[in-house]
């Protein structure tokens, strides 16, 4: 199956936002084929589908923040004209019902699919990481006569210890 958009250039869109895996309007917009201004009328539109859970408007701080994090942006618009929307995985999908084109929709699934992937990865890292854990645990018992020789050999000596002969003793 060939790919609409790389998987790749949909992952470098996901951006971690409030605590949460959000898009851009103007990502999603680019994803789409359409203008953003498109993309945000048929928002306000439908308003009642987007939830805060799905999609909210960044603040100033958080907009003026992104733009300090893309150093990609073309000199003619280095500014944000409004404070964009980021969209959550719902929110993503909701805007497959509002925006009525073939595009939108196969971008969708392929988005969908990316989101899926992350958060596999995820929660193979917090596996992995668990076990590592358990192993140190259950190795630091099995080891401890290990660690303690170990621990005995790099202290310093408790005393200082006179070895030799010097002249002047008797």
């Amino acid at each position: 199956m060939s790919s609409l958009v790389p998987v790749e250039r949909i992952e470098g869109k996901i951006l971690l936002i409030r605590g949460q895996k959000v898009m851009l309007d103007k990502d999603l917009a680019e994803l789409y084929e359409v203008p953003t201004r498109r993309l945000n009328e048929q928002l306000k539109r439908n308003l009642k589908r987007f939830p805060e859970d799905f999609m909210f408007q960044l603040t100033k701080e958080e907009a003026d923040s992104l733009r300090s994090q893309i150093a990609t942006l073309k000199e003619s618009s280095q500014h944000f004209r409004y404070l964009p929307y980021v969209f959550t995985e719902q929110g993503v999908a909701m805007l497959s019902s509002v925006l009525n084109s073939e595009r939108a929709i196969l971008v969708n699934v392929q988005i969908m699919r990316t989101f899926t992937k992350l958060r596999q990865m995820l929660a193979s890292n917090d596996d992995l990481r668990r076990k590592i854990e358990a192993m140190e645990k259950k190795y630091d018992t099995q080891f401890k006569v290990v660690f303690d020789a170990i621990k005995f050999l790099i202290a310093p000596p408790a005393k200082e210890i006179k070895i030799g002969f010097r002249a002047d003793e008797k």
